[in-house]
């Protein structure tokens, strides 16, 4: 499974890409106003600084919902650099433009998927990646992880490539959960992927070592 840090901090992706398991960054809109980064200018910049730490796929977002102005935006950011996945949401006008951005050989990762007819319609249209947000559906008392098991289901019987890239990750135990169910792709923030070092018994284990060794010397 790829491991993916959804940030625009700089400094946090720096850090994931240093432990040496980091495949890629997801960012939208929202993350880059928290980190102060506003107007396109500046987006763009940051996409850039991006690409330049990771060595992975970097997903920009459109701004537009009409399919001119997400051709238009799209075709801006994929020539950024050979990194970026153009971030198209799931609407009408998002996936006639994941078709022509396909049919162009731009990938492309379908954001804000909330059920499997979504899905499968991405993955119809040509989709890069396709972003199921599990966290957001768990805050309404509906079971995200089930529906990464229907579009697990659903691409493996018709062989799709598209790749289930499992977003809006809480906690480490997400991370564990998608692995289980067959996620190609998790984003999440940093701590759900250090959190996955963290055992009571590797501690104690480690404590126990070095106390013995200090016996001994």
């Amino acid at each position: 499974m790829k491991f993916f840090i959804d940030t625009a901090n700089l400094d946090q992706i720096k850090e994931a890409q240093d432990l040496g398991v980091l495949d890629g960054v997801t960012t939208n809109p929202s993350l880059m106003a928290k980190e102060g980064i506003t107007g396109k200018e500046n987006i763009v910049n940051h996409y850039k600084k991006i690409c330049e730490i990771v060595t992975g796929d970097v997903s920009a977002e459109v701004i537009a919902t009409d399919y001119e102005g997400i051709i238009k935006e799209g075709e801006e950011l994929a020539k950024l650099h050979d990194q970026i996945i153009v971030k198209v949401p799931m609407i009408k006008d998002g996936v006639k433009a994941i078709k022509y951005f396909s049919d162009k050989g731009i990938k492309t990762n379908c954001t804000l998927v909330f059920s499997a007819g979504q899905a499968l319609l991405a993955a119809k249209a040509g989709a890069t990646y396709v972003s199921p947000f599990i966290g957001r559906l768990d805050d309404i008392s509906t079971d995200g992880l089930n529906l990464i098991a229907e579009i697990r289901m659903i691409y493996d019987n018709y062989g799709f490539s598209t790749q289930i890239l499992a977003a809006s990750v809480r906690h480490t135990m997400h991370v564990i959960d998608c692995a289980k169910i067959g996620a190609d792709v998790m984003t999440g923030p940093l701590s759900s992927i250090e959190g996955l070092l963290k055992h009571p018994l590797t501690d104690i284990g480690l404590a126990k070592f070095l106390a013995d060794y200090k016996k001994g010397n």
